[in-house]
């Protein structure tokens, strides 16, 4: 079992480790969350913000 986690970790840091190497060999360097905002349509931001909305209710009453 701890074989497991070890090898599922490094695997995880590993392909953090790609995507990142091929951001910067792509020159993506501006993640700017407020421009990117600018780009998405009315029809996703209003799913997103419900079913953010409904995750925040399923939160606060508990786990049953």
């Amino acid at each position: 079992m701890i074989l497991f986690i070890l090898i599922l970790s490094g695997v995880l840091l590993a392909l953090g480790a790609t995507v990142d190497w091929m951001y910067k060999r792509r020159g993506i360097t501006d993640l700017n969350p407020e421009e990117n905002a600018k780009h998405v349509s009315e029809s996703e931001r209003v799913y997103i913000e419900s079913h953010m909305h409904n995750i925040k209710n399923d939160h606060s009453n508990g786990l049953f």
